[in-house]
């Protein structure tokens, strides 16, 4: 360590700073040994800089600008670098590690959109319907990103995750819902890769359930509108008076129990019309499992009538555009020119439900499994492992000849027929 030079006063510094110099000349300040004001040719190029031996080297170390740090910052800092030359480091060595260790900091920083981005690059092969990877980025983009997307994914809080839901949650409840669980998602996916650490803030359980209304609460479950089973066998015999491919779409998911998705995307090399069954393979069901289903003479019917159509394709009920399978809304439209705005096409499924329980004698897992529904008991369906095929081809048959008929309102005789007013 060097000698101690007596401080200079902080008016005396002032005045050696302002002084005009016309060579590079070094004044040691004092207060701390080998602490210098370093003056350049101009009154501006003044420093702070601390000279010291390290390793049998001189080294110069600068402290600032005499413009922005003040004498006894100086100090202080001086102080501070000669507490690691006395602990072996090496001050200008640990500065050149700091900055690069920024540098890298920096180049590591993930972005929550970035994130987003390789989060759905990761999982979106995986998902069976493409429009789910479009309504994903679509809610994030609007909701998400504004607030959070340009930000370090590693510095994305509970406050911030609130600011993106609390505006929503009330008025769009299932849409904010979703964006939670997204968000979540991405945080997961961001913590397992490292880019950040700690609980997730967009966590439900245990977190955002002490801040935010249940669900269900300010936006109770609608079910999809359905049509009394008793109507059936009348709505049936109106819809086959329909023409066009999108009828005949309907009255097939209506005779099969079938989700809208699946009997649009019904494709011929799906059915065994001998056999009389449909397979739908797993990347197009819900729950992710190939699903068997029997077909009534009705439903056979149905399929020999689109197969008898010139057009030609891979989908049983094409849509407009050549390789295309039919829309949603040409379903939704079939009901709309029927008068029947008001019931939608999934909701036949629990029309079918309603109609087992009451008017048959079939078990709930019979019915259950005929709606491709996955058993909630763990224990039971880890046990049971077959399809209860054949109990299921007499319900659906059952099931056909009731859509066949039309039920006539019942009529109401007085018990005492003398007492009847006349």
């Amino acid at each position: 360590m060097g000698k101690v030079k007596t401080p200079l006063a902080e008016r005396r510094v002032a005045r050696l700073a302002s002084e005009q110099a016309n060579k590079r000349s070094m004044v040691a300040v004092g207060g701390i040994p080998g602490l210098y004001l370093s003056r350049g040719e101009g009154a501006s190029a003044r420093s702070w800089l601390l000279r010291y031996m390290f390793d049998g080297k001189r080294r110069d170390l600068g402290l600032g600008s005499v413009a922005d740090v003040t004498l006894a910052q100086a100090r202080e800092r001086a102080r501070e670098q000669r507490k690691l030359i006395v602990e072996g480091i090496d001050p200008i060595d640990a500065k050149r590690e700091q900055r690069a260790e920024r540098i890298a900091a920096r180049a590591a920083r993930v972005t929550f959109q970035q994130c987003t981005d390789q989060y759905l690059d990761a999982h979106g092969d995986a998902w069976r319907n493409a429009r789910h990877r479009l309504q994903w980025h679509a809610t994030l983009e609007k909701y998400a990103h504004p607030v959070i997307g340009a930000m370090d994914v590693a510095a994305v809080n509970t406050a911030l995750v609130l600011r993106i839901l609390e505006p929503v949650w009330k008025v769009k409840t299932e849409t904010a819902s979703r964006v939670r669980g997204r968000i979540e998602k991405v945080i997961d996916w961001a913590t397992v890769r490292n880019y950040r650490s700690g609980e997730n803030p967009a966590r439900w359980k245990g977190h955002l359930d002490k801040l935010l209304a249940r669900r269900s609460k300010i936006a109770p479950v609608k079910h999809f509108a359905a049509l009394d089973y008793h109507q059936v066998g009348e709505f049936m015999q109106d819809l086959r008076k329909q023409e066009g491919v999108g009828a005949r779409a309907v009255e097939f998911a209506i005779l099969t129990a079938a989700r809208s998705g699946e009997a649009r995307g019904a494709r011929r090399d799906e059915f065994d019309l001998a056999a009389r069954t449909w397979v739908v393979p797993a990347s197009r069901m819900k729950g992710g499992k190939e699903h068997a289903v029997p077909l009534s003479d009705a439903a056979v019917a149905v399929i020999e009538k689109m197969n008898a159509m010139p057009r030609l394709g891979d989908f049983v009920f094409p849509g407009l555009k050549e390789g295309t399978m039919l829309s949603d809304m040409s379903l939704g439209a079939v009901l709309k020119r029927m008068g029947r705005s008001g019931i939608t096409v999934h909701g036949f499924r629990s029309t079918f439900r309603d109609w087992a329980a009451e008017c048959t004698s079939t078990p709930a897992e019979v019915a259950e499994l005929a709606l491709a529904h996955t058993i909630s008991n763990k224990t039971e369906a880890a046990y049971r492992r077959g399809n209860l095929f054949a109990k299921r081809v007499r319900l659906m048959s059952d099931w056909s000849r009731y859509c066949n008929t039309v039920q006539k309102a019942a009529e109401v005789v007085p018990m005492n027929r003398a007492s009847a007013p006349r």
